[in-house]
């Protein structure tokens, strides 16, 4: 009898260890993505600036509070933070999923069977009594086998799933990182563009006076006067848009750090910040190695992959073990009698789905589906990063040339006044012309400070695209 249980048990961990190396799906390897060596024409590097954590790349302490406030304040960040928990929790249960489950069970039953049936005449013929008791305390496991890999390929659904959350949430920390410098560098440039305004206000104060006196000299007319003074005006509407722009620009960052709309706390200015010549983007293989968007990416990609072998899996025999053990007696007096009232079961099941109205294929051929749909999402994102990258660094290129240009505009508006408001005085030049080299220097100085912000934008945005801002 002994030898025959052996034979049993050995062909049945033949058959189990046999079927265990069938394993459903296929394990992942990342797609081909094609990729440039190096971005631009830039020289390629193996150190990038996504690499610098933001409380070293943002040198300003003011930027370094806001930014930390919003880390800590901002609700989008806060969301993601939760579907991190969440997915914590779901790979938690997944990998649960290996353990058999047991459960406990108590129960307690009278039945009153008919005299006239078959237990009625029993009860009577042996003495019981008109009612029959049962008393049950036992407990009860099961247990799958994970012969195919698919309880192994559903932790890895899930353990993907958690990473896809998990990159996600650092997409939005650069994300915000890169909101919060944007949105400072703007806010400076407001503040520069209203100096601007208030010093022009002043100047054109100091030419409406200058023409008025021509006027009673008798040298201009009225109509000339009437020009200063618009031209006056018009510097003067700058100054409440301005600070208009300022107090919402503000409001958004207090929004963004998680804070109550208000005024925001600086001492810095736009010309404190300069942008480095050479600002290292590393290659683009490693860039989608890093950045968080592209591989939350590929996460899902992961978890795609890992649903196909479940699909696959859930076609094949589940193998699944049960037993069940405790105490029952008909007596209440004897329940706990030992070993009389101790019973157990054992049983062990192969279960082959054989017509499921096509509902597993289905979920099979969909899973498929959804593997390649994230196969060219990966691509996608890849490519997308790829891009930003580039228009970046095309940004920073273009908008330092034109930085130099705006530079000697000024210079030259700025000259232009000075020289008309000589030739005015000595009547070599009219009215309209002081007034035009004013103007004109106005747009300088206020194109100067937005080319300035849009550099300093460019910075921000390569580093974001790179990856950096989520350490």
């Amino acid at each position: 009898m002994k030898t025959r249980y052996i034979v049993n048990f050995s062909l049945l961990l033949s058959l189990v260890v046999g079927l265990a190396a069938c394993r459903v799906g296929r394990n992942y390897e990342r797609p081909p993505v094609a990729l440039p060596e190096q971005f631009n024409n830039t020289t390629a590097s193996d150190s990038s600036i996504a690499t610098i954590s933001w409380n070293e790349f943002f040198k300003d302490a003011t930027l370094q509070q806001l930014i930390g406030k919003a880390l800590t304040g901002n609700y989008d960040l806060q969301l993601a933070v939760k579907r991190v928990e969440e997915a914590q929790s779901y790979l938690r249960q997944a990998k649960a999923a290996w353990l058999p489950a047991l459960n406990a069970v108590a129960s307690a039953s009278t039945n009153f069977p008919s005299k006239n049936s078959f237990t009625g005449v029993n009860l009577s013929a042996n003495n019981l009594g008109v009612h029959l008791e049962d008393f049950n305390l036992g407990a009860g496991l099961s247990w799958e086998v994970d012969v195919w890999g698919k309880i192994r390929r559903q932790k890895e659904a899930a353990q993907a799933d958690y990473l896809t959350t998990y990159e996600a949430e650092h997409a939005v920390q650069t994300g915000l990182v890169s909101a919060v410098a944007s949105s400072y560098f703007n806010l400076l440039m407001l503040d520069n563009q209203l100096q601007i305004a208030k010093k022009n206000l002043a100047l054109s104060d100091t030419i409406v006076k200058m023409i008025q006196l021509q006027k009673t000299a008798g040298e201009v007319t009225e109509l000339g006067v009437q020009q200063a003074i618009s031209q006056r005006q018009a510097a003067e509407l700058l100054v409440p848009q301005l600070e208009q722009g300022i107090a919402i620009q503000e409001n958004a960052i207090r929004i963004l750090t998680g804070e109550l709309p208000g005024p925001v706390a600086r001492t810095s200015q736009l010309a404190d910040f300069q942008v480095a010549d050479w600002l290292p983007a590393g290659v683009p293989a490693a860039m989608i190695s890093r950045r968080p968007d592209v591989r939350a990416s590929e996460m899902a990609l992961m978890a795609a992959n890992a649903r196909v072998g479940v699909a696959q899996g859930n076609m094949y025999p589940s193998l699944s073990i049960t037993a069940n053990g405790g105490l029952n007696a008909f007596k209440a007096s004897s329940w706990f009698t030992m070993p009389a009232s101790l019973f157990g079961t054992a049983a062990g099941s192969l279960t082959q789905p054989i017509f499921q109205r096509r509902a597993l294929k289905t979920q099979l051929e969909v899973a498929k589906i959804k593997r390649e749909s994230a196969v060219i999402s990966f691509r996608q994102s890849a490519l997308l990063a790829i891009g930003e990258v580039s228009d970046a660094l095309v940004k920073l290129d273009k908008v330092k040339i034109q930085q130099e240009i705006a530079h000697r505009q000024v210079q030259t508006a700025q000259l232009a006044i000075e020289q008309s408001k000589m030739l005015f005085k000595s009547g070599m030049a009219n009215y309209l012309e002081v007034i035009t080299a004013q103007g004109r220097a106005l747009q300088a100085e206020l194109a100067q400070a937005d080319i300035d912000r849009q550099r300093l934008s460019a910075m921000v945005d390569l580093y974001r695209s790179l990856g950096g801002g989520w350490k």
